[in-house]
């Protein structure tokens, strides 16, 4: 006898749901990757929260901080997603990158979430060079112009 063919469930980075041949309510499994999708591409999240809050918009998502509780409860660190009616919860991959409302710049996901700083402009030293001064400064405005690091 032959083995029976064994199909993955789900994508192997963000975990999105595959059909399957003969698989019962397939709109099921198409509109929860549409939701992923929707939350995962291009995402902007509020800010970080443990709890969720008590009115979302639709569309509006969070970083979920650790601890989490309530309706976040064992999905520390993921995206939460609200449609309107549900969470819907996405791990990060590796390198996963936000655009923080709140701090208005990235978070990026590297085995946690981490957030840049805005580096010192240059004040001191021996001497004192005005041009690289500026352009040191025009870099870091505009750094924080792309949201890279957040602003003053």
């Amino acid at each position: 006898m032959t083995e029976p063919v064994a199909f993955d469930t789900t994508t192997p980075r963000q975990a999105l749901p595959l059909l399957v041949a003969g698989q019962a309510q397939k709109e099921f499994f198409v509109n929860e990757a549409f939701a992923r999708i929707d939350a995962l591409l291009h995402p902007v999240v509020e800010g970080v929260a443990s709890t969720p809050p008590v009115s979302p918009a639709p569309g509006e998502g969070w970083v979920v901080a650790d601890p989490a509780s309530d309706e976040w409860a064992g999905h520390a660190h993921a995206l939460a997603s609200w449609d309107g009616a549900q969470w819907t919860f996405c791990a990060p991959a590796e390198g996963t990158q936000v655009f923080d409302r709140t701090l208005g710049a990235r978070r990026v996901f590297l085995g946690s979430w981490q957030s840049p700083t805005r580096p010192t402009p240059p004040t001191g030293g021996t001497v004192i060079d005005t041009e690289a001064r500026a352009a040191v400064t025009a870099i870091i405005d505009m750094l924080a112009t792309l949201g890279v690091i957040p602003p003053e």
